[in-house]
């Protein structure tokens, strides 16, 4: 499945505490890499939420593709995917990463697969499973070999990188043109975020689309941002005060 194309114009996401985020207008060319750009409790994750038909905005209007949100949430939701987004996507500490990749293969095949995906033979049904997963993890740089145990370790005992790339492994099972993955830059070093970078990029040049949630997005890669005006307004003042008493 190729990427789609999205495009917003004045959305924003009111909540009980006020505007998550407000006036964001993007557009995002099939297979391109877009990250969301803001501090945390920006708004950033819940802009990811909405341009991939999870939340309803408040005000303005988005297109995924063809479909039109939130009309359309559930059209957005079948061709879409997320990995890395806490309360949404977590993974069990308890599980192997086999376990969990033959768990989504599982579901993929059940409730993303066609009819006559579910009669083909068992036999044939297993390799052609296996053969998603490598392809999956292929895509997400995960080598299930060199994991301490292989595929039979724990998710509680992966590094914080190899838990994001197993993530983004589990949403690519199902060939999303739509990529959203969270947190991307969260407490990770700074080879480890360059090594996420690449990853998000190749996952776009091989035709999907990427939204990354990030707290600062490295060069050459388009940007949104969450930050609203009163936020600016708020920074600038902070710089301001910081800069007279450096003087």
């Amino acid at each position: 499945m190729g990427g789609v194309r999205i495009t917003a114009e004045g959305l924003g996401l009111k909540g009980p505490r006020g505007w998550a985020f407000r006036g964001v207008d993007l557009d995002a060319e099939p297979g391109s890499l877009l990250a969301i750009e803001g501090p945390s409790g920006s708004g950033r994750t819940s802009l990811l939420l909405v341009l991939t038909g999870r939340m309803r905005a408040t005000e303005g209007t988005a297109t995924v593709g063809t479909a039109r949100l939130p009309k359309q949430s559930a059209a957005v939701r079948r061709i879409g995917a997320l990995a890395h987004v806490a309360g949404v996507t977590d993974l069990d500490p308890a599980l192997t990463v086999g376990e969990h990749l033959r768990e989504r293969a599982l579901l993929q095949r059940r409730f993303g697969g066609s009819v006559r995906e579910l009669l083909r033979p068992r036999a044939e049904r297993a390799t052609r499973a296996e053969l998603t997963i490598d392809a999956a993890l292929g895509a997400a740089g995960l080598d299930r070999a060199a994991l301490p145990k292989g595929a039979r370790t724990a998710v509680r005992d992966l590094e914080r990188i190899e838990a994001l790339r197993l993530s983004v492994a589990l949403a690519l099972v199902g060939r999303p043109a739509l990529l959203g993955v969270d947190d991307t830059d969260l407490k990770l070093s700074e080879a480890e975020r360059d090594a996420v970078w690449d990853l998000l990029r190749s996952i776009a040049v091989s035709g999907t689309t990427v939204l990354a949630v990030c707290a600062e997005a490295p060069g050459g890669i388009a940007t949104v941002s969450t930050r609203t005006r009163d936020d600016e307004k708020t920074k600038e003042k902070a710089d301001a005060l910081a800069d007279t008493r450096r003087a």
